[in-house]
């Protein structure tokens, strides 16, 4: 499509906006405090974001008993790998531009905690024991250092009523997955739905 309005410039982009608060700019820190650990350590989702710097930029959910993530130091945390569908679109990203972003959500939370800074991927034995013991010792994980990590605000969250049941109501025409997919492969939802069902029981199993 043809994009009007089309910001191309820096200057043009921050000229449309206030200066951003002294607080806004000294949240961010380089490494992981009290407050930051506790919230890793109770932490069950989060989206994972990298790019292999050229063509591909992939964000992908990620989720485990709270605990999955494993702290190394106040500079490094580590997300285990578990079953998924082998496309390996967030490792060859890592392997090929060794950096990624990642959002972490705590249920019922409308604020979150971002990391951002170089990563790469493990096979140490000695960080691949050091999750929880709910899941199996995974045959990988990735090691992301804090370069940059800071707490977002709720508004996003607010905003969307993410939390909030009555919106999920109302939301309740919103396509699952088996819709999806029955509508691009021409097959009968409730058949794609119990498929789904069947591989995640499995893939589950397997954590």
């Amino acid at each position: 499509m043809e994009l009007t309005g089309r910001i191309d410039s820096l200057d043009e982009l921050t000229a449309m906006y206030r200066p951003p608060s002294e607080r806004a700019l000294g949240k961010q820190l380089d490494r992981i405090d009290d407050g930051m650990a506790a919230f890793i350590d109770l932490c069950p989702f989060l989206v994972l974001s990298t790019t292999d710097g050229a063509t591909s930029v992939d964000a992908s959910p990620r989720g485990g008993p709270p605990g999955f993530v494993s702290r190394l130091d106040d500079r490094h945390i580590a997300i285990p790998d578990l079953n998924g569908n082998n496309r390996l679109d967030s490792y060859r990203n890592i392997v090929t531009h060794g950096r990624a972003g990642v959002l972490m959500i705590v249920p019922g939370k409308d604020e979150t905690l971002r990391v951002n800074g170089p990563a790469a991927i493990t096979t140490d034995p000695g960080i691949l024991a050091g999750f929880t013991k709910e899941l199996r010792v995974p045959k990988a994980a990735i090691v992301i250092e804090t370069a940059e990590i800071y707490g977002h605000c709720a508004k996003a969250f607010r905003r969307a009523r993410v939390w909030e049941p009555s919106s999920w109501d109302e939301l309740s025409a919103a396509p699952d997955l088996a819709a999806m997919y029955g509508c691009l492969w021409q097959i009968d939802e409730p058949e794609m739905r119990h498929a789904l069902e069947q591989t995640y029981d499995a893939d589950l199993a397997r954590d």
